[in-house]
Parts: structure tokens; C-alpha cells; sequence
């Protein structure tokens, strides 16, 4: 069980090196190997009959190409994907009826998207400056620029 551990903060720190080589990729894959290999201890223990796992821990396969294709992780949180997750699984899942909830989820993001959009374009028009308030006062003072406040009755 130690080994798992172990094996595990080995690939995290080879994963976080600031460069990446051929040598460094084989020691993240084999560490990643000796990783799942370790985890058998606590089915075959019966400590989880379901297997080790970690949150996130899937992902750790994809390292290795991803490192190769795209280059050096240099200190990646992958705390965004959870908020991501967050905005466009969990929030949308509470706002269902959890009945046919799918259907649900997709038309609540697809409602965000589209007023999330018409913000970007209302922002671009300037439909947004002040409030409705303040363009009403505006209105006011440009056609009643001799209008002043003394001038109304007073209560």
C-alpha cells in the first residue's frame, strides 16, 4: 500500500518537470504501470473490493500522450475542469426535475450560452453603461438641460 502511494507521487512529480524528454515520458509510464500494478493490493486485501481510486485518476493515462503531443504540463491544476464540471453538470443537474434529467441539463446550458452571448452583444453595443435609471436622467438632461433640481416645488 505504501508502494502505490509512493509509485503515485512518483508519476506527480515527473509529470510536473518543467522539460520533458524521451526518458522522462518511458520513467512517467512506467511509474504510471507500477502505480496500477500496486493498486491490486487493496482489492486483493479486500480493503476496497472495488479498487483504488483516486479522483481524477483516469486521466492519468492520457499523460503521456498529452505531455508528447502538446508539451509540458508546467504546474497544471486541473481544478478548472472541476469548476467547468461544476458549471455545466452540477448546477444545471440541481436545476432539473431529475426526471429525464439530460434533456433538462442541455436545454438550461444551451438558455446560459445564449444569454451569455446576447451579454457579449448588448457589452458591444454599449447597451450596458449604467443603469436604466441613469439613461433616463440623461434623457431628461439633454433635452431639459435649463431643468435643475431648486426648481422643483418643494414638499
Amino acid at each position: 500500500m505504501v508502494k502505490t502511494i509512493c509509485t503515485f507521487l512518483e508519476f506527480c512529480y515527473i509529470a510536473r518537470r518543467d522539460v520533458h524528454d524521451t526518458h522522462s515520458l518511458v520513467a512517467l509510464d512506467n511509474a504510471l504501470q507500477r502505480f496500477h500494478h500496486y493498486c491490486e493490493i487493496f482489492r486483493t486485501t479486500s480493503i476496497r473490493s472495488d479498487g483504488f481510486n483516486l479522483s481524477r485518476q483516469h486521466s492519468l493515462i492520457h499523460y503521456c500522450k498529452l505531455i508528447h503531443a502538446f508539451g509540458t504540463p508546467n504546474s497544471l491544476c486541473s481544478s478548472i475542469t472541476e469548476s467547468k464540471h461544476i458549471k455545466a453538470v452540477k448546477e444545471p443537474w440541481q436545476r432539473s426535475s431529475r426526471f429525464e434529467a439530460l434533456s433538462q441539463m442541455l436545454l438550461t446550458n444551451q438558455c446560459l450560452d445564449k444569454l451569455a452571448a446576447a451579454q457579449v452583444d448588448f457589452a458591444d453595443r454599449g447597451m450596458l453603461l449604467g443603469t436604466f435609471l441613469s439613461a433616463t436622467w440623461d434623457e431628461i438632461s439633454c433635452t431639459h438641460s435649463h431643468f435643475h433640481f431648486s426648481d422643483l416645488p418643494r414638499i
